[in-house]
């Protein structure tokens, strides 16, 4: 799929501008803002509700939706996902309160993929690529549950995540995305910028990673971007 190098470093942390999301479900867009270059950043603020109008998703952004924002401002990146179109199966969780109404366009953007110049790819990858990819090419984009996110560091969410597990407890799907910034093989931990949170960088092991974005609900979906520095 990649051409990954023989060799990458054991810690890395690509340098990424902070931008905390503004509103319940915009957390997508926000990650989208944090790889922009400053003057992109600016026209998407600027043209924000033109965008979210034009991309007719309003408030419920799938995957799909980020890809072609992304496309629009020529951000160079691949879409990795186990499921083609709108997964029928998340038909009854609770958090796609809207699946019937963005059914067809996220349909139809699947469908359009291609020539619309959106690559998306069917595969899932281990936490080994994820590792090459940012030692390679660049940040990524990865939808998570967010109630299985913690970060090691500032202890966000950590003792509720260990209660239920104490107590065998399933979280619900709670979707959230954030970017994947780099990698520490030392501690086995990724590092990763949370829209939801302040400007820092969070830890997190690479099972318990695995775990959040591997959860029911997210199709394992990948946005991998191309934007390191050559």
């Amino acid at each position: 799929m990649e051409d990954i190098p023989s060799y990458i470093p054991d810690i890395l942390e690509n340098p990424i501008v902070h931008f905390t999301q503004r509103y319940d479900w915009d957390c997508g867009l926000a990650c989208i803002l944090m790889v922009l270059d400053r003057r992109q950043r600016q026209t998407f603020l600027s043209q924000f509700q033109q965008i979210c109008d034009e991309g007719q998703f309003g408030k419920s952004t799938w995957t799909i939706d980020l890809c072609y924002v992304l496309k629009d401002f020529n951000v160079p990146h691949r879409y990795l996902t186990k499921t083609i179109g709108a997964n029928p199966n998340h038909r009854v969780n609770d958090y796609y309160k809207s699946y019937t109404l963005d059914m067809l366009r996220v349909n139809n953007k699947f469908r359009y993929a291609e020539q619309n110049g959106v690559d998306v790819r069917q595969c899932t990858v281990n936490y080994r690529f994820l590792i090459d990819h940012l030692g390679t090419y660049g940040n990524i984009i990865l939808l998570i549950s967010a109630s299985l996110l913690y970060c090691d560091l500032c202890k966000f969410n950590k003792l509720p995540c260990e209660i239920r597990s104490c107590l065998s407890i399933t979280p619900s799907y709670m979707g959230h995305y954030i970017v994947l910034c780099g990698y520490n093989k030392k501690l086995q931990k990724f590092m990763y910028r949370n829209p939801a949170c302040k400007d820092k960088v969070c830890y997190i092991p690479y099972q318990a990673l695995d775990k959040a974005r591997k959860a029911n609900g997210t199709d394992e979906d990948i946005i991998l971007l191309y934007d390191k520095p050559t």
